[in-house]
């Protein structure tokens, strides 16, 4: 399963970095944290990498958005009518612009524009319905990928799910683009519901031979491996690792206020805070949260050099590298050749984590809200309902898929 970046805000040089590093990869590029002229500079840069490749998200979730970067880019509307836009002239005008730009950066794929459902209902799929042909028309010979931008709960109804899933075999499209709001605005998630509506749509769409990229990805969607994921996007903010689509709507820079540095612990599945850290040393036990040599991280060494670990010089550009580093390696080793062994690793590696996170916690040292503890059984019982519905199928159509 691939690691793709998920641009976000002050992302630009961390992509340079990493890609050089892994020898190429893909960056989804983000217009609401790019200027128009940026747009295709960056991907002028990224392609400058060996092996770099970029596409493009519309980021079209919430028509009437007034963010004033996502607004200032050619291709979005100056007036939007949600009834008539989709039936006329307006429709053509957009896809037209986005093919030019999709040319212009050189995108092997086309994202097309999709706006978010808070319901699957027949209005939201008429309208998907309507892209799609439109773009099969004006963009012939494209890989096209659909924006399936769901609400939270759109992904835990099973009848909501079973629709989309009924209606997308109908569609002409190459690819998912699947983002999902999770729950309540968490991070990690804990709905056991939510998580098998995910599997089960990614499931069923690699099923039907179809690209399935899941953006705005946590260390948490590495179970998706277990239904065929193509790809996994995650970024360095939390916005860039969730979707909440009310960034898409006004300027929110709450990241940049509440700045913290965090350590990314593999093994546990779990990020810290440096004081806690500090903890894990004077308990002795810091040496068990070290990344595995094999993830290929180098960026938290300082950490784990024999001082106090908040004061390591251990900071917000070295955290965000050494996730997304750790995050790329996880992701390309969670897929094993066969349904089985994958699901196997998957549920071994929550195994570890559980492990681990009990003696962590019993040292004192705590993850708060992006400790994994409470979102283990959730995806336990998410990947077992997976194996119980699709783990048949998976099993007989795994190398094809």
């Amino acid at each position: 399963m691939e690691m793709m970046l998920q641009f976000g805000f002050g992302m630009m040089e961390h992509t340079r970095v990493l890609l050089r590093a892994w020898g190429g990869g893909t960056v989804i590029l983000s217009p609401r944290d790019l200027e128009p002229e940026q747009v295709w500079r960056f991907a002028r840069d990224v392609e400058l990498v060996p092996g770099g490749r970029a596409i493009f998200d519309p980021q079209f979730y919430l028509p009437n958005a007034d963010h004033e970067r996502l607004t200032s880019h050619a291709y979005w509307p100056a007036n939007y009518q949600s009834g008539a836009f989709w039936q006329g002239r307006e429709l053509e005008d957009l896809l037209t612009a986005l093919g030019a730009l999709n040319t212009r950066i050189g995108a092997a794929a086309v994202i097309l524009p999709g706006p978010l459902a808070a319901t699957v209902d027949d209005d939201w799929l008429g309208i998907q319905t309507q892209i799609l042909s439109v773009a099969r028309r004006l963009l012939p010979g494209r890989s096209l990928y659909a924006s399936v931008a769901l609400g939270a709960d759109a992904v835990r109804s099973q009848s909501q799910v079973e629709e989309l899933l009924e209606a997308s075999d109908t569609w002409d499209v190459d690819g998912f683009y699947l983002v999902a709001e999770h729950p309540q605005g968490d991070y990690l998630v804990e709905d056991p519901n939510w998580l098998a509506g995910l599997l089960d749509v990614t499931a069923h769409q690699r099923l039907s031979h179809r690209v399935v990229l899941c953006g705005y990805s946590t260390h948490q969607m590495l179970m998706l491996a277990a239904a065929g994921a193509s790809a996994v996007a995650s970024g360095t903010w939390m916005n860039v690792r969730s979707f909440p689509p009310g960034k898409f709507d006004a300027a929110r820079e709450e990241e940049i206020r509440q700045r913290a540095t965090w350590y990314y612990c593999p093994e546990a599945l779990s990020e810290y805070k440096l004081p806690y850290l500090d903890i894990a040393q004077r308990a002795g036990i810091l040496p068990r949260m070290r990344a595995d040599a094999g993830l290929g991280s180098n960026y938290a060494d300082t950490v784990f050099a024999g001082g106090q670990p908040s004061a390591s010089g251990f900071d917000e550009p070295a955290a965000f590298r050494h996730y997304l580093q750790c995050l790329r390696s996880q992701a390309v080793s969670a897929r094993a050749p066969t349904y089985d062994a994958t699901r196997d690793l998957l549920r071994a590696q929550l195994d570890t984590a559980e492990n681990l996170l009990m003696q962590l916690r019993a040292a004192g040292v705590l993850g708060q809200m992006r400790d994994f503890a409470d979102s283990i059984d959730a995806n336990r019982s998410a990947l077992a309902l997976l194996d119980s519905t699709r783990g048949p199928v998976l099993r007989r159509n795994w190398p094809t898929l």
